[in-house]
């Protein structure tokens, strides 16, 4: 009898469905690498550098992170908190580090010619230009995050797959358009400094919103979640919104001293010589 030959697709969906996340960041891992090695054979090594490579690999790691394996497992299973912490990374950290990582003219660079020029010219790129407007993004974002968190919905998403994969795609798609409104790839311009302090704060506040809910809340929303690992439902839930406070404090609050650190760098020293009458 010949050995059995491992089978690519497993017989358990669960399986089956890690396979898009982790092929999906294989395709754009590779789309990273020729755009910085496309910019960099054009003289530009100063905006494609090694770096921004691994910026770019590290929010692609902690996607595939996030979607697959134990976290994955916990967050289905066992704890809302760990479920908050996936939707952040997928939704927030991970969208932050890989837009900060194409930023300026390497973004152009990600697909290649071939495809960019049709898509240039289609309707894609027009509504991506709506989506990027930003009231229309944050509308989005903030809509996403109020839906998604709706008890009967999010625990309907955890019994029926197809829900939940569109679920986390919400999630990363709200998550790159507020972020590219923030660290602006490609120069659009489309905020100024004040106009991406005042949007970081206006996703501050709406996260808050969400973790006074479950954080204040002593009754279990989510009946979904009954507490696992000598948690309680209502522990589970509390630290759940503490996760999602600690990481948009830490996320947001670099992104604004980032931002705001070349103003106080050219604010004039105060003088210290004495005034004459």
């Amino acid at each position: 009898m010949f050995p059995r030959a491992p089978l690519l697709l497993s017989l358990d969906p669960r399986h089956n469905r890690d396979v898009a996340p982790v092929a999906a960041a294989l395709v754009a891992a590779l789309l990273s690498v020729q755009a910085v090695v496309r910019l960099r054979r054009r003289g530009r090594a100063d905006l494609a550098g090694w770096d921004r490579l691994a910026l770019f690999a590290l929010g692609l790691g902690l996607t595939v992170f996030a979607l697959v394996g134990p976290l994955d497992r916990i967050a289905d299973q066992k704890l809302l908190a760990a479920h908050m912490g996936q939707h952040v990374l997928i939704g927030d950290l991970a969208p932050a580090l890989m837009v900060v990582a194409v930023r300026g003219p390497l973004i152009v660079f990600l697909l290649p010619a071939a495809v960019l020029a049709p898509l240039a010219r289609s309707p894609l790129r027009r509504a991506l230009g709506v989506l990027l407007r930003p009231r229309i993004a944050f509308a989005l974002w903030a809509a996403n995050l109020a839906l998604w968190h709706v008890p009967w919905l999010y625990d309907h998403a955890l019994e029926h797959q197809t829900l939940h994969d569109i679920e986390h795609a919400c999630w990363m798609i709200c998550g790159l358009l507020l972020w590219t409104l923030l660290v602006d790839p490609g120069n659009h311009r489309r905020l100024s400094v004040g106009g991406r302090v005042a949007l970081a704060a206006a996703m501050f506040a709406a996260g808050q919103v969400l973790t006074d809910v479950l954080v204040f809340s002593f009754t279990p929303l989510y009946p979904y979640y009954r507490g696992a690992y000598g948690l309680s439902a209502v522990t589970d839930q509390q630290l759940a919104g503490i996760v999602m406070m600690v990481e948009q404090l830490a996320t947001l609050a670099v992104c604004v001293g980032v931002l705001l650190l070349p103003r106080f760098r050219r604010a004039p020293a105060p003088s210290l010589a004495p005034t004459h009458a």
